[in-house]
């Protein structure tokens, strides 16, 4: 943003669901006047307390702005990280950036690509947390009933696949449109977003998926083998849920998060420990829960390799490596 965009010590950076003010830390670091907006109460009180980045504890959408702009607050440059998809009414969130976005300011929000989630099948995303699972034709239709458009795009690996996308008044001849917007717009085109049958056929996939890897457990647990789950994560509890897969076929799940650890997965009941049980079991198979990180995780855990064990992908498709 420093380099691209210009942000220096005249900006004022908004970030909603700030957290812990992880990010804002580095603008503070550069002297630009941060305000970060987390309704976790004891989160916000960490950004506080340890980062010193002022924080309001309270949800965001169009009051809150209001409330802002009454008190002489705007945002030169607005950030939302992984919440677009989180929020219950969307159209008041949207509403809320329009009020508190300064003339000249620029929004950046990243979240989940509906388009990975449809050609991966990467049904296993869906779960509470999530309100929304958005397309940039969908986030461009709503941005601009409120008044904002979108001038530039970037689709990103992070959770499964995302977008990050950047946006201003529709009044403001700050930014020009990039050649970005066009190019994802015409992949969801060409993938049939618009289209429900694309919805429709996507329950078949999701459905052969829990069909394939039910199947390779059987088969493996008939043989005598011994199964393990690794990464407690919140994507692996919906596929084991989904597919109906409890202790009868994983023995446990490990972590390294020790507060995930001497816990049961909720739904399934399959206990989580630490890595080290790994070793200690010697599993002939490893289900991979949270898939997005296979790299990492099969180079963490390659030393199965020395008994000869195998680890299982359950998404896009059931897969051995």
């Amino acid at each position: 943003m420093l380099e691209t965009y210009g942000v220096n010590k005249s900006f004022q950076v908004v970030e909603i669901a700030s957290n812990d003010g992880y990010l804002l830390q580095y603008f503070k670091e550069k002297d630009i006047p941060v305000l970060g907006i987390e309704p976790a109460k004891n989160v916000a009180e960490v950004a506080r307390r340890e980062r010193n980045i002022p924080t309001i504890s309270e949800f965001f959408g169009a009051n809150l702005a209001k409330k802002f702009r009454h008190e002489n607050i705007s945002a030169k440059l607005l950030i939302g990280n992984n919440v677009l998809a989180h929020v219950p009414n969307i159209n008041d969130f949207v509403s809320g950036m329009k009020i508190l976005l300064a003339d000249d300011g620029l929004i950046t929000m990243e979240f989940p690509h509906l388009l990975n989630l449809i050609e991966q099948k990467q049904f296993d995303t869906i779960y509470h947390e999530h309100f929304s699972y958005l397309s940039l034709q969908t986030v461009e239709k709503i941005f601009d009933a409120h008044g904002l458009k979108i001038f530039d795009g970037h689709e990103l690996p992070t959770h499964g696949g995302s977008l990050r996308i950047f946006a201003c008044h529709k009044a403001c001849g700050k930014y020009s449109l990039q050649d970005n917007v066009e190019k994802i717009l015409d992949k969801e085109k060409a993938a049939h977003l618009d289209d429900l049958k694309t919805y429709l056929k996507f329950d078949g996939n999701i459905r052969n998926i829990k069909y394939d890897l039910l199947s390779l457990l059987i088969e493996v647990k008939r043989s005598g083998k011994k199964i393990i789950g690794y990464g407690a994560a919140a994507k692996g509890n919906t596929l084991l849920n989904y597919c109906g897969i409890g202790n009868e076929f994983i023995d446990f799940v490990a972590d390294k998060n020790p507060h995930k650890q001497q816990t049961l997965l909720p739904g399934s009941r399959i206990p989580v420990f630490s890595p080290d049980k790994i070793v200690e079991t010697k599993p002939n198979y490893v289900l991979i829960l949270p898939w997005n990180l296979k790299a990492e995780i099969i180079s963490q855990l390659n030393y199965i390799r020395e008994w000869d064990g195998k680890f299982i992908i359950p998404i896009p498709e059931v897969m051995l490596l």
